[in-house]
């Protein structure tokens, strides 16, 4: 039986315009991926206010010391969107900016996915999709049995709640009631070669995760003042964990970038490309 994508249940394109700071970490993407000549160009422009509002005010942490025993873990799951979370990582001081331009290359520590142990604030190896919640679940389970008053933050993609480890960890989360654990899905509705609705649909979504044993709530992941207001306010519920809905859209920022699957990664990136990329993303 053909399924029709016109009965996609989704909210209303976001219409979220960039300010100034959006658009120069999106420039930042961009130019290390000119210099590593591949990329995931579209899940890391989704990914960009949710990482943007974590690491300017909601993480505890000290660049300068990475392993700060009291700071707030986070974990980037959908670790194909790494360039985002490296551009954070190198404006915020663990790593000189200069590696940015090492992306991908024999003599930089940032590949195509995030590394831990080889790059600075990095807490846990991912992009092989399902795991980082998981790992999330033990770092907030071992936070809870050590009496430690750090908190987990872990971003997991709509494509990946396809898998079945992630939901026996929300099911695990719920158990133990983890409100020490909060997850941001980056619900762009596509993954890579369709929409999750055609792929696998995962509506209705955030009852889902409230029959897991969460307390959710969903928010514009485009909008600055939105995500401030939400983060804020977690935990949602001091018995659970929290998940936010995040509502955005793959390659936000560039409109021939916008919901086009053929960027959902560059195995080839041409100089013309760059050059279009960085005039749409002037300020």
């Amino acid at each position: 039986m053909n399924r029709s994508p016109t009965v996609l249940r989704s909210p209303p394109v976001n219409t979220t315009p960039l300010d100034a700071r959006s658009r120069h970490l999106r420039r930042q993407i961009v130019r290390a991926l000119e210099k590593g000549g591949r990329g995931h160009v579209g899940s890391a422009f989704s990914l960009v206010e949710m990482l943007r509002v974590l690491y300017d005010e909601v993480l505890r942490y000290d660049p300068k010391n990475p392993r700060w025993p009291e700071r707030d873990r986070f974990i980037l799951s959908k670790g194909h969107g790494c360039l985002a979370l490296y551009v954070l990582l190198a404006e915020k001081g663990f790593f000189p900016e200069e590696e940015l331009w090492k992306f991908c290359k024999a003599d930089g520590i940032l590949g195509g996915h995030p590394e831990a142990g080889k790059i600075p604030g990095v807490e846990a190896s991912t992009g092989s999709l399902g795991h980082g919640l998981p790992i999330g679940v033990g770092m907030a389970l071992a936070a809870r049995m050590d009496g430690a008053r750090h908190r987990v933050f872990v971003v997991v993609s709509d494509g990946e709640s396809n898998e079945g480890s992630l939901w026996e960890a929300a099911l695990c989360a719920a158990k133990h009631r983890l409100s020490n654990l909060t997850v941001l899905v980056d619900y762009n509705k596509q993954q890579s070669y369709s929409t999750t609705y055609e792929v696998l649909d995962l509506e209705p979504f955030a009852e889902k995760w409230r029959a897991f044993g969460f307390a959710v709530e969903e928010v514009d992941g485009h909008s600055v003042s939105a995500l401030r207001a939400v983060l804020a306010r977690v935990p949602f519920d001091p018995n659970k964990p929290s998940a936010i809905i995040c509502h955005t859209i793959k390659g936000k920022g560039v409109s021939f970038v916008e919901n086009n699957l053929s960027w959902h990664h560059k195995n080839k990136v041409t100089p013309e490309e760059i050059r279009s990329l960085l005039a749409a993303l002037e300020d």
